[in-house]
């Protein structure tokens, strides 16, 4: 009897002792777990702080330590509103963390809502091109703007108008795109390989086909400011991933800020700067003849877009180019409805301000790269100058009224039209200069295409100065 209660002690015993074992197993799988998990943590931890703490190297060939630019770049992560991203940002922020310098809006470089060693993070991943997101403001002031956040990098974009057409092809970013509007499609010349790929509507009359852009997939459209409306655009794509940025590529005032921040949303930085540099040497080179000049040596100008009548203020391209130039525009402080840059005017109110100098703007239908004609131009001049009254004008008594084609003044162009303009205001100031050939090697460094601008097209017009309209 005694056997059998010792045998069932020692049962009892032995299943006591396994399941303590047990216990103990499973109570120290937990605490190897639970110091693996810290181990882990404090691992990201250092590696958070390393990764924060490591300068990004003095010599990075992405940014240059200084910049002469006159913009602020508005990209989240542009801690100091400057024109760059680099280390002092970075530090910048960390001042902030640490209550020693003022939050900016550009703080937030990961647009989270608050700034926090994060945004350190983020802001050394923007400055090594390693970003996986990126934000920024789009548009202009005077035009709607808004925030836009991109993923990274950018492989498909659309380009709605040769506007913009323009600054990818300055940007060699034609590789990604993959549609492009109406106007990019009727214009092979300027754009071999883009007028080859899917259309997909246009800026004007029927409009975008929104069901063509969403089957392409693209990552981002391009178009103007103000066209298409964000009803008949932005609010139809809603639910997709696709991004409508609004920028526009002739406003030379807004010109470098636009090519910064797209060379880096589309990780072409190298060639904005590049552009950019070019741009600003050759503007820089007017602006240095003209400085010190007074008021009164400033021609006024009066620029009248494609139809009659329609005038350009202080916001529009070719505005800003009058300015640069040295002219005074009659029209610079205008406002108009519909458009913010300009404005139809009375026939009557331009005979009262009696410009010294007419500008017009001539559409594609009467010149540009596939117009040989140089009729159709001359046609366009000769209504100006048989305007009822306005043979009074001092413009057109003394025959300076020039004629553009809008070509050289819808995209990057423009730096071709401000040669043209500098001429025209100021003769006796730009006697060297040699818009023509400028123009040719703008369209063989950025277009890469085979075209004489001697040999073709229709670019200008003044019976005197260019009758043959090159």
């Amino acid at each position: 009897m005694r056997d059998k209660v010792v045998g069932r002690e020692n049962v009892l015993w032995m299943n006591c002792e396994r399941q303590g074992r047990a216990k103990m197993l499973r109570g120290g799988s937990v605490r190897v777990l639970r110091r693996m998990c810290a181990l882990m943590s404090l691992s990201f931890i250092c590696a958070f702080i390393l990764f924060a703490a490591i300068p990004v190297s003095a010599h990075s060939t992405i940014h240059k330590a200084e910049s002469n630019h006159q913009f602020t770049l508005e990209i989240y992560g542009n801690a100091n509103e400057d024109d760059t991203i680099d280390m002092r940002d970075v530090t910048y922020i960390k001042l902030v963390i640490f209550g020693k310098k003022p939050e900016t809006e550009f703080c937030d470089a990961n647009y989270d809502g608050k700034v926090s060693m994060l945004d350190v993070v983020q802001t050394k991943l923007i400055i090594l091109g390693k970003e996986a997101k990126l934000t920024f403001i789009d548009s202009r002031e005077g035009y709607p703007r808004k925030i836009v956040t991109v993923e990274k990098p950018v492989k498909r974009i659309i380009p709605l108008a040769d506007n913009q057409a323009d600054g990818i092809k300055v940007l060699g970013a034609v590789d990604k795109v993959v549609g492009v509007g109406t106007e990019i499609k009727n214009k092979p010349i300027l754009y071999p390989i883009m007028s080859k790929l899917p259309d997909v509507g246009n800026v004007w009359g029927a409009g975008p086909d929104i069901e063509a852009i969403i089957s392409l997939n693209p990552d981002i459209l391009l178009t103007y400011e103000f066209r298409p409306s964000p009803e008949e655009l932005d609010d139809k794509l809603e639910g997709t991933d696709i991004k409508v940025v609004r920028y526009t590529f002739n406003v030379p005032k807004e010109l470098p800020r636009v090519f910064k921040t797209l060379g880096y949303v589309l990780d072409k930085r190298e060639e904005a700067e590049e552009f950019i540099d070019f741009f600003e040497n050759h503007m820089n080179l007017i602006k240095e003849r003209l400085e010190g000049l007074s008021e009164d040596e400033k021609p006024k100008v009066y620029i009248e877009w494609c139809r009659p009548y329609l005038a350009f203020n202080k916001l529009s391209g070719a505005g800003q180019l009058c300015d640069i130039a040295g002219g005074i525009n009659i029209a610079a402080d205008l406002t108009g409805v519909g458009s913010p840059h300009s404005l139809v005017v009375d026939p009557e109110w331009v005979v009262e301000q009696n410009p010294d100098i007419i500008i017009k703007v001539v559409g594609s239908e009467n010149s540009g790269y596939d117009v040989d004609d140089v009729e159709g131009i001359k046609t366009v001049r000769d209504e100006i100058m048989t305007r009822p009254g306005w043979e009074s004008i001092n413009a057109v008594k003394n025959g300076k009224v020039y004629l553009i084609t809008i070509e050289l003044l819808d995209g990057p162009q423009a730096v071709v039209a401000a040669q043209y303009f500098a001429k025209w205001l100021h003769p006796e100031l730009f006697e060297d200069l040699d818009p023509a050939a400028f123009h040719q090697e703008y369209l063989n460094r950025y277009m890469g295409i085979n075209y004489d601008v001697k040999e073709r097209g229709i670019f200008i017009y003044h019976p005197e100065l260019y009758p043959d309209g090159r």
